[in-house]
């Protein structure tokens, strides 16, 4: 059977199989959650879906096979993160592998930047996530070991315009995740990040529709000359949960085909010594 991110589960090795496994995804109503939590049920995962809006969360659930469960949360306010790790354990009883997807994006110069907005970002897109991972620890110790894949971006590799705090949160979690695979290791726990580059998920989409030239212009910053879709950064979630990435932990892996550390533009360079 082939999933409507088109992952077919008998082309899976066995490598990346998570037969047995619980799989948590947070901000998994779209995008590169929903995506993620496609991959993991097809490779045999039970997948715990979080996010803010029920409706979204359903939909997404009725795709999966393996008896998904939804769990409906804000991780804005303080206590959210540690709240919604009790609830995942009553509902479950423990888990094999945390997807840290949740986090909402901020433009703001620093002339913009308030102090409500640098706490509600710095809220979601860090506290939140580093509370869950902590809640949840102990039951992957219990179980063996665990995954726990922090979803970070390319802002934290390069220095993006008018996002100073979105950055300063995706460097923070990238620094988080060296240091807890440094704690963790000892009891199983593979911690990891992955730093997604320009993703066509609904972030984007109105800009794509209404901004004429955008996705053409953006696509010539990128070595591979396109924008990454949900299913390129599903499955690097894939790797870092299986047993594909058994000896990996403390890493972020960059997957933006290019734009951070490659050097691409729409016009070639015209270099003196490479004319005939």
């Amino acid at each position: 059977m082939t999933s409507d991110t088109g992952h077919s589960a008998s082309a899976i090795s066995s490598s990346h199989r998570l037969d047995g496994k619980v799989a948590v995804v947070t901000g998994a109503s779209r995008g590169i959650g929903e995506a993620s939590a496609h991959a993991l049920d097809t490779a045999g995962a039970r997948v715990v879906l979080t996010g803010r809006t029920t409706a979204d969360l359903e939909r997404v659930a009725a795709g999966l096979q393996h008896d998904p469960v939804v769990l409906t949360a804000d991780l804005a306010p303080a206590g959210a993160g540690t709240d919604l790790a009790q609830r995942i354990l009553h509902e479950v009883g423990g888990v094999d592998v945390l997807v840290n997807n949740a986090g909402i994006p901020m433009r703001r110069t620093p002339a913009q930047l308030s102090e409500a907005d640098f706490d509600l970002v710095f809220s979601i897109n860090v506290r939140s996530l580093v509370m869950l991972s902590i809640g949840l620890a102990p039951s992957m110790i219990e179980r063996g070991g665990g995954s726990i894949i922090n979803i970070s971006s390319v802002a934290g590799v390069h220095g993006p315009l008018g996002r100073v705090a979105y950055a300063g949160t995706k460097g923070a979690v990238d620094a988080m995740t060296r240091a807890l695979a440094a704690d963790w290791g000892p009891e199983g726990i593979r911690v990891n990040s992955i730093a997604p580059g320009l993703i066509a998920t609904a972030i984007w989409e109105d800009a794509r529709n209404n901004v004429p030239g955008l996705i053409e212009d953006l696509a010539g910053q990128i070595a591979l000359k396109r924008w990454g879709f949900g299913d390129d950064i599903a499955d690097v979630v894939l790797f870092f949960a299986s047993d594909a990435s058994r000896y990996v932990t403390g890493e972020t892996l960059v997957v933006d085909g290019g734009l951070a550390r490659v050097t691409a533009s729409n016009t070639p360079a015209r270099l003196p010594e490479l004319e005939d």
